[in-house]
């Protein structure tokens, strides 16, 4: 029997990936949607979380983090399966209390990191593991006029700023290498917003590991990790997409959300949950501790409305 599943936010994310992976990933149904301001053919349409819930098994939430907890308490005390966008929240107090919903309703929450499913990473993982690892070097870039025009919510406080695509990268390295914690921390805001533009961190697990975000670079994107090891340098590129190593060049098409429903039907078939929060810990140990620095206003066309 497939799980009917129903789609909270109509934006940019859920048209370009969640719908397509939805469509082609066997066992699940697109049953119904709940938007403010969009609708879509064939499913059900409702206004709200709450008048969706008849309609399906499961929910997935793609809106933005703040205000989301509302929304997925509905769900869960409805007795509704529980799929989460990244980031799965705005504060981690507020995922602890998700947590232990689920646990009452004997439902299925599942905290997504789509990277993690990028084609690579699971080759990356296999190869590091034969050899020890010296250094890691995160570089990850790109233009938020580009990738986030007019997301006036990833300016606001639980919004994330440059952590919003960054956290990507450290869900990738917490997926690679156990044991991963903060050192340092600054972070640049420009004047009239409210979360960072750029990141420089340091971090450690029984090694160094330095990451470099920046949210204002144009002329085509940077999604990197670099590794020193014993067997020599290695790299996944291409947000994990594309891994080098010695002797070793391996990539592979995008089918990261398709893994991610998959997995999610997996989870709720076998009554089991998957909410590991380790990306969006370092991301928040980076606001409690980070130096902050003053960075130019930052101005961008508003061409896109929140889903």
């Amino acid at each position: 029997m497939s799980l009917r599943i129903g789609l909270v936010g109509l934006g940019t994310i859920a048209r370009a990936q969640h719908l397509p992976a939805i469509a082609a990933t066997d066992g699940v149904t697109l049953t119904a949607i709940a938007s403010r301001n969009a609708t879509l053919d064939g499913v059900a349409n409702h206004r709200d979380v709450a008048e969706m819930l008849g309609d399906v098994d499961a929910v997935s939430l793609c809106t933005p983090p703040q205000g989301r907890f509302d929304q997925a308490m509905a769900v869960l005390r409805a007795g509704r399966h529980l799929m989460l966008e990244k980031p799965p929240g705005a504060t981690l107090s507020e995922m602890a209390v998700l947590e232990a919903e689920a646990a009452r309703q004997g439902v299925t929450i599942y905290a997504t990191w789509h990277s993690r499913e990028a084609a690579a990473v699971d080759t990356a993982r296999d190869w590091l593991a034969r050899t020890r690892i010296r250094a890691v070097r995160i570089d990850w870039c790109e233009d938020v006029r580009k990738w986030h025009p007019g997301q006036e919510w990833i300016w606001q406080p639980g919004g994330l700023g440059v952590f919003d695509p960054g956290i990507n990268a450290l869900s990738i390295l917490t997926a690679l290498i156990p044991g991963v914690r903060l050192v340092d921390a600054d972070l640049h805001v420009p004047a009239n917003r409210q979360t960072p533009i750029a990141a420089d961190l340091s971090l450690e697990a029984g090694h160094p590991i330095a990451a470099h975000f920046d949210w204002r670079v144009t002329g085509g994107e940077t999604w990197q990790i670099a590794f020193d090891t014993d067997a020599g340098a290695a790299t996944l590129s291409e947000g994990g997409a594309r891994f080098t190593a010695p002797g070793l060049q391996t990539a592979g098409e995008n089918r990261e959300y398709s893994r991610l429903y998959a997995r999610f039907r997996d989870l709720v078939a076998a009554g089991d949950s998957d909410l590991d929060l380790a990306p969006l810990r370092l991301v928040a140990d980076a606001f409690l501790t980070g130096r902050q620095h003053a960075a130019p206003a930052f101005e961008a066309p508003n061409s896109e409305d929140r889903p």
